[in-house]
């Protein structure tokens, strides 16, 4: 692993060389606020992959695209985070589990006074979700699911029958992405990461809620039809976001971008 920006004085051995858990926490660590600057709400930060040509996925999953690095700087995320913040169709196409409590982090959470694993928030208009997965009956901690006011209300029964607390941000069908962050924020879940999918992380940076992303470059080509890391409506001024860090390892770029 290479530490190419910010730019520091890494001889070859420590350049070439995989690094410690602790390290890519360290590297990764949510930001302090700057001199002068009030404490943040919340934060929150995107995580995803894309290939050289922009795909976010092969065959509909990610982890094609994505190398055993790319997995360990995933988990890293995960286990620095409060909450996990995932849309429905994710959950269905990439079979997701409770996030599991990590020995390697458990000091550090409990430094930060963290639970021993993030909570899973699923983010669902429409509720359509199979409530007998693990996600909602085996977590170690209870899965959150965020929806809106006019869901319907058999399935919020479903929900919370299963053991999953139903959030609502929004008045009507759909979610709010700004009043599902603070809402998060309000139960104490400051520290956000979301993993897409690209519909999700595009209503985010569209709501301008957006603080962080931590963007894999993968050096693999996929052509095809393939969504890109974030879709819906387009913006009408391009966000401009500042490089704070930058990684590499065989080709792999490990980027953080930050809103400025």
């Amino acid at each position: 692993m290479r530490r190419l920006f910010p730019v520091t004085d890494q001889t070859p051995d420590e350049a070439d060389r995989e690094w410690s858990l602790d390290e890519l926490a360290e590297a990764y660590a949510y930001p302090d606020p700057a001199p002068g600057e009030q404490p943040w709400e919340h934060w929150l930060r995107g995580n995803m992959v894309s290939s050289l040509d922009g795909a976010a996925q092969h065959d509909g999953r990610s982890q094609p695209i994505s190398s055993d690095t790319d997995m360990r700087i995933f988990g890293t995320l995960r286990a620095l985070a409060d909450v996990v913040v995932v849309g429905a169709e994710t959950v269905r196409l990439e079979g997701y589990r409770p996030a599991r409590a990590r020995e390697a982090f458990a000091a550090r959470r409990a430094a930060a006074g963290q639970g021993p694993a993030p909570a899973i928030a699923v983010v669902s208009a429409s509720l359509d979700l199979d409530f007998s997965l693990p996600l909602f009956t085996a977590p170690l901690v209870p899965t959150l699911v965020l929806t809106g006011a006019a869901a319907p209300a058999d399935r919020v029964a479903r929900a919370r029958a299963a053991g999953a607390e139903v959030l609502f941000a929004g008045d009507g069908a759909g979610v709010d992405p700004a009043r599902a962050v603070a809402a998060l924020a309000d139960r104490g879940l400051r520290r956000q990461l979301t993993e897409g999918g690209p519909r999700l992380l595009g209503q985010f940076i569209a709501a301008g809620v957006l603080d962080e992303l931590c963007l894999t470059v993968s050096p693999t080509l996929t052509a095809g039809d393939a969504q890109r890391i974030a879709g819906g409506p387009a913006l009408a001024v391009p966000a401009r976001l500042g490089l704070a860090a930058l990684l590499e390892e065989a080709g792999f770029l490990f980027t953080r971008y930050r809103r400025i």
